[in-house]
């Protein structure tokens, strides 16, 4: 059982950093500072005050430049890179409760997954700044970062959720990008 709430926590961390890297990264560093988790010995460094500080800050630049149109899409080219390696260290950071994990199969998993929730949030956003003339996406940005927050929240808390939402978000994510992929060729 414990290997499978396991899981549940690499699954829905890493896919939470698809959409913003810092808050599973801080939130399991703050945690994790506290006693309640375990990250084992080779992630020791992720609770340094220094660690927790930098993913702070980094965190408030991500919240703040994620409101601003224009300036967001800049950030989601920079975030290309950031938000996979953050589900990388997410899933890997786990997997020693996993025990039977080869480390290269987190890394590659936790990589997928944060990059397919990355890639979606990439292609649904210039929509919504399409849609919205710019106006709607410090809401989406909002609505993307709760859903980071809760994700993450769950994932640690209540495992087997946290993999239920996540396999529903992802579904309502391609449900809405076939939607409008449908609409646009209906006017065409």
């Amino acid at each position: 059982m414990e290997a499978l709430l396991g899981i549940g926590s690499a699954f829905g961390l890493s896919t939470s950093a698809g959409l913003n890297a810092y808050i599973p990264m801080l939130m399991v560093s703050i945690l994790s500072r506290m006693g309640w988790l375990d990250l084992g010995e080779q992630f020791q460094i992720m609770e340094s005050w220094w660690v927790i500080g930098i993913l702070s800050v980094l965190l408030l630049v991500e919240v703040f430049v994620d409101k601003i149109p224009a300036v967001d899409s800049v950030n989601d080219a920079v975030q290309t890179l950031v938000r996979p390696a953050a589900g990388a260290l997410m899933f890997a950071s786990q997997a020693n409760i996993i025990t039977d994990v080869n480390p290269l199969i987190a890394v590659v998993l936790g990589i997928l997954l944060a990059g397919g929730v990355h890639a979606t949030k990439a292609t649904v956003r210039p929509v919504v700044t399409t849609a919205s003339v710019g106006t709607g996406n410090w809401a989406v940005s909002i609505v993307e970062d709760i859903i980071a927050f809760f994700v993450s929240f769950l994932s640690i808390l209540v495992p087997l959720f946290a993999v239920f939402c996540m396999v529903a978000f992802i579904f309502l994510l391609v449900r809405f990008y076939r939607k409008r992929k449908s609409e646009e060729f209906s006017f065409s």
